[in-house]
This record gives C-alpha cells, sequence and structure tokens, in this order.
C-alpha cells in the first residue's frame, strides 16, 4: 500500500546557514537530541516504505524561518512538499505566506500549544490573522493547527469566518482519554465532526496517549474513524520528536489499523494526504 506522511520534521547541525530561532525562545529538547537532516529523513522514508512527505516546520527550533523545509523542497521536489509557519499576526503575513508558497511550500501550520509551549495560545482566533487566513483561502492551501481542546472556542471562530479552508488539527488537539470507552471527554474533538472542512492528523502522539488508563489505541481510532470517516484523516509519523525510527512508528500505526477495512487504510496512508497536498500524488513533479 502506498504511505505518504504528512508530519515528518528536518534539524540540520548547520547552525550557520540555518540558525536556531525557537518560538519563544525555547528550543525543543527532540530537536537538540535528535538532528535528522533532509539526508537522513530521506534514508528512513526508503527504510520504512514511506513514498513522499509533507515535511512540517520545526518551530520550537527554526520559528518562522522555513528555510531549511524549502531548500528540502527544491533539492527534491519528487518526495517532498512543505508546511511553513509564519507570525499570523504580523503586517506582512499575507506577504509571508505568498513568498513560501512561491518557494513551493504547499501547507501553513500555526503552532498555538505544544511541549515548549506551557497552555493554549490566545492568538489563535485574533482578527489581526484573518489577512492571512483569506490569503490562504485565496491560495487554496490547507492550515494545520497544533492546538489544545482550551481552544476549542477560538477554532469555533475560525470555522465560521473560513468554512472552506481545510483545517488540519494536529494531534487530534491532546483530547483526554484515560477513561476509556466511549471517550465522552473528547466530545470536543467529536463535535468538530460536523464540520466538513475539519481533518485530522494520525501520529503516533495520539497513539501512545492511547495507551494510557483505560483507553486503547484501536478502541479510539476506531471511534474516530467511525465519527468522522476515513477520507478525513491522514498519517503523519512525528518523526523524530517521537522516538523511534521512522519504520518502527510507521508499523506499529500499521499494527493499530489492523482492523480496519483496507479502504479506510488507503485515506488514512495516502488518499487523505493526496486530497490535502496534491503535490503528494503520484504524477506530480
Amino acid at each position: 500500500m502506498r504511505v505518504l506522511d504528512i508530519h515528518p520534521h528536518i534539524i540540520t547541525t548547520d547552525t550557520d546557514q540555518y540558525p536556531r530561532a525557537p518560538l519563544g525562545g525555547n528550543q525543543s529538547t527532540w530537536s537538540q537530541d535528535r538532528p535528522t537532516t533532509t539526508e537522513v529523513l530521506l534514508s528512513a522514508m526508503d527504510e520504512a516504505g514511506v513514498a513522499k512527505a509533507a515535511i512540517v516546520q520545526s518551530s520550537t527550533c527554526y520559528g518562522f524561518d522555513n528555510s531549511y523545509v524549502a531548500d528540502a523542497v527544491a533539492a527534491h521536489p519528487d518526495r517532498f512538499t512543505g508546511v511553513f509557519s509564519v507570525d499570523m499576526l504580523a503586517d506582512d503575513a499575507p506577504e509571508r505566506i505568498r513568498y513560501w508558497v512561491g518557494r513551493k511550500l504547499t501547507g501553513l501550520r500555526l503552532f498555538t500549544a505544544g511541549s515548549t509551549m506551557a497552555g493554549q495560545a490566545s492568538w489563535l482566533a485574533d482578527p489581526k490573522s484573518f489577512p492571512a487566513w483569506r490569503c490562504a483561502a485565496e491560495l487554496g492551501i490547507p492550515v494545520c493547527v497544533q492546538m489544545r481542546p482550551a481552544g476549542i472556542s477560538q477554532l469555533q471562530v475560525l470555522l465560521d469566518e473560513f468554512p472552506h479552508v481545510p483545517i488540519i488539527i494536529d494531534h487530534f488537539m491532546g483530547t483526554p482519554l484515560e477513561n476509556g470507552p466511549p471517550y465522552a471527554e473528547s466530545d470536543v474533538l467529536f463535535g468538530l465532526v460536523k464540520f466538513p472542512n475539519i481533518y485530522l492528523k494520525l501520529t503516533p502522539v495520539v497513539i501512545n496517549h492511547a495507551r494510557k488508563g483505560k483507553a486503547t489505541p484501536e478502541s479510539f481510532v476506531s471511534r474516530v474513524i467511525s465519527e468522522f470517516g476515513a477520507s478525513r484523516i491522514a498519517w503523519g509519523s512525528n518523526y523524530p520528536a517521537t522516538a523511534g525510527t521512522l519504520k518502527e512508528l510507521l508499523q506499529d500505526t500499521q499494527s493499530v489499523l489492523r482492523g480496519a477495512s483496507e479502504s479506510d487504510r488507503e485515506w488514512i496512508f495516502h488518499k487523505t494526504s493526496e486530497s490535502l497536498y496534491p503535490a503528494l500524488k503520484s504524477h506530480a513533479k
């Protein structure tokens, strides 16, 4: 089965050409401990059997300087597209979006919560960001949002304002799972089913989170598929932010999805990714 990865990262040790500039000034531990160059990612993809990837900007290492991702895409357009980040509140945000799209990056990502950021950022739905959102809508690019359930009211504002922009929720927004089925504490996630422009990114972060308490990855992912449909779910490895080889991370997800239909697996492992990032289609150059 064709496999695409829409959430790997790359980090180089060349800090002269690609200086560190992490958001908030705090570099993530994983990006310090597990630098992964373009060449290392390609080798890992070949070993794992991953055909192509949408490399996600490492915001906790490079901030809004997407140069390393853009250079990787330029060097290997047959294997990569890229997902960039910009300061959505900056006056020149639309100009920066157009610049990075001009460098063949095909998706935008907003980092509003994570390992280096305590709590949920309050700027997600700031009206100052709307010109940037309108630019994304005009260009027809999807927007990834890394967030927590605490940001759901802000997400609702964006869904009302920009109903035609594909919005991809990274790591299922980290909803509580420990109490297990029927996962009532994740109602904030399942409530997004009614918005057809919402997509979910299934990553090892989700799977490992679902191994706590009474939860199991199989029961949780099965419910998510039944609610959203596989055509709104895409796999991302989170490599190397999640420890392990790319091959191991892929095999773990494949094991969790053993009980899913072949059609559902096809959507999760490549068809949804191709719909979000057409550059990943097999005939794309």
